[in-house]
């Protein structure tokens, strides 16, 4: 009888589980809403999880189930999602009604997860605005000023190892270069610490950042059961960062404070600006380190993933269009000529090619394939379709924005997977600020570390084409293949180009060839203004 009794509550409890992942499988079809089948337990990704996708492609495929549709249905395992297709109710969801839709679903266990759960990222309503308004000065056009000098130099030294790679090692996989870049601009502007993650890639910082930021397979499967069954990775002990990671961060935060106090240092960064609130919040509301903790990796994970991965996506395909590449290295070489060889904060900024390959990489590779709202008050959809009846998201119902699946729609950016800058290149702001163009999110809740990713992107892809070409190799995929095991924007068989110092005479011929494209008189005139053969003299610094 008791083995009976075992078998009974374990069909029970199987039976319960069961039930609750099919009870919802009809919301939609209730409310007729088109959406896309799902799995049961595995919801409408289910092709993901058997990797038969990557999570942009499937993103894309559901995008493109009911075209004619503002919205259609998904299920994340059990739970219903609406992903919203048209361009203007996504603007009204995120922008004129973000009253209704404030926050992001981040559902993670405090006490588990004090990283995610606390973060700018993850916080709600009131407790958000304080911490955004607080932060948001340390992205300011001055403090990006201040950076940027330690981003130059930070990248210069990296151009120099690219270009110094010995010929039986000028294979590269990018991967692992830039996330080493990336860690060592975070570590000298976030928290004042000095590394150099190339020469020495056993730093803990690098090690401990790697380690929390590579969301595979295995990582991403706690992450999910860290959202949708805290109380189970409660019981079972499942963190998405092991404890180690936690620590460091925590101690790394807390001892740069202390010794900013005890020294008397000031820098222009985000610790700084939460160093500046304490006394000023109000009792309840003042920062703990914890929560500066959460913030400041917060920052870190933007900055060492998602930024990195930007970099290798923009980086590989200006390495595999030969004449991408080629325009790129004579705007690179025209400001080096203007600015004496040593790039300004201004310059950077001025190079429109550059600035049009980067957001052509943001519009076919972005780091967030999709983006959620929560709705806290009923809020009013109109019809799907003409004819069809509106369609009212009730509190707590979650919206899905498809970033990727719309900047991939050929209704709005022609030839979606062909990598074309000049659709950035004429007017970069109003492509930006257009509807279409989400990647680094939309109203409010946008990214506040935007302009900072945007510019530690552009200062090491000037110095890397600066001194080096790339080129396809052996390992090299043609055309890139997006990665099937994890949910991360990756690469499948990674980022392998070959890299080769730019000679002094490539240089040299660039600039003669823009200066037989000169008139008599501009030649004279450009001559005179600054010495041709001086100017010429300067490129042989990249020997």
């Amino acid at each position: 009888m008791g083995w009976w009794a075992i078998i009974a509550a374990v069909l029970a409890v199987l039976a319960v589980i069961y039930y609750r992942a099919i009870r919802n499988l009809d919301f939609f079809e209730k409310r007729g809403i088109p959406y896309a089948k799902p799995m049961v337990f595995l919801g409408s990704m289910w092709e993901v999880f058997l990797q038969r996708f990557s999570f942009a492609e499937a993103v894309e495929k559901i995008y493109n189930l009911y075209p004619e549709s503002k919205y259609v249905g998904l299920f994340e395992f059990e739970m219903p999602l609406l992903m919203i297709r048209d361009l203007e109710l996504i603007k009204s969801i995120t922008v004129k009604n973000f009253d209704h839709f404030p926050n992001h679903r981040m559902a993670f266990d405090p006490d588990q997860e004090p990283l995610f759960s606390k973060n700018i990222f993850s916080l709600c309503d009131e407790r958000w605005r304080e911490v955004r308004n607080m932060l948001t000065p340390a992205f300011t056009s001055s403090k990006m000023k201040s950076m940027f000098v330690l981003m130059r130099d930070c990248a210069e030294q990296y151009g120099d190892y690219f270009a110094s790679l010995p010929a039986d090692q000028s294979a590269l996989e990018l991967k692992d270069a830039f996330t080493k870049y990336t860690n060592d601009v975070i570590a000298t502007c976030a928290f004042g610490i000095d590394v150099n993650s190339m020469k020495n890639p056993k730093n803990t910082f690098y090690v401990y950042g790697r380690e929390a930021t590579s969301f595979g397979r295995s990582q991403s499967l706690r992450f999910f059961a860290a959202r949708k069954f805290p109380w189970l990775c409660r019981l079972l002990g499942i963190k998405v960062f092991k404890q180690k990671i936690v620590d460091f961060f925590k101690e790394l935060v807390a001892s740069t404070i202390k010794t900013r106090d005890e020294n008397g240092i000031v820098r222009p960064d985000m610790i700084q600006l939460m160093m500046e609130s304490r006394g000023k919040l109000g009792p309840g509301k003042e920062l703990t380190i914890e929560d500066m903790t959460a913030q400041a990796f917060i920052f870190f994970f933007g900055g060492f993933e998602s930024t990195s991965t930007l970099m290798c996506f923009a980086a590989y395909e200006i390495g595999i269009n030969d004449q991408v590449q080629k325009r790129l290295q004579d705007e690179i070489d025209q400001v080096l000529a203007d600015c004496n060889g040593q790039v300004t904060y201004e310059a950077i900024n001025g190079m429109k090619y550059l600035e049009a390959v980067i957001l052509e990489s943001l519009r076919m590779y972005p780091a967030a394939v999709g983006s959620d709202r929560v709705c806290v008050k009923p809020f009013e959809l109109p019809p799907r379709v003409p004819g069809a009846k509106p369609y009212v998201v009730q509190r707590d119902d979650c919206v899905w924005i498809p970033i990727y699946g719309i900047q991939h729609d050929p209704q709005y950016y022609p030839e979606p997977k062909k990598f074309n800058p000049d659709r950035f290149y004429d007017d970069p702001k109003q492509m930006v600020n257009s509807p279409s163009f989400l990647s680094f999110g939309v109203g409010p809740r946008m990214c506040i570390g935007n302009r900072f990713a945007l510019l530690e992107t552009k200062v090491l892809l000037f110095y890397i084409f600066a001194k080096c070409d790339l080129a396809p190799c052996a390992k090299s995929s043609v055309p890139l293949k997006l990665d099937r095991k994890g949910f991360a924007m990756t690469s499948e068989n990674g980022f392998w180009l070959k890299i080769q110092p730019r000679s002094a005479r490539k240089i040299v011929n660039s600039h003669f060839e823009r200066y037989q494209r000169l008139s008599p008189f501009d030649l004279f005139a450009e001559g005179n203004n600054r010495g041709i053969f001086g100017e010429l003299e300067n490129t042989f610094i990249f020997k």
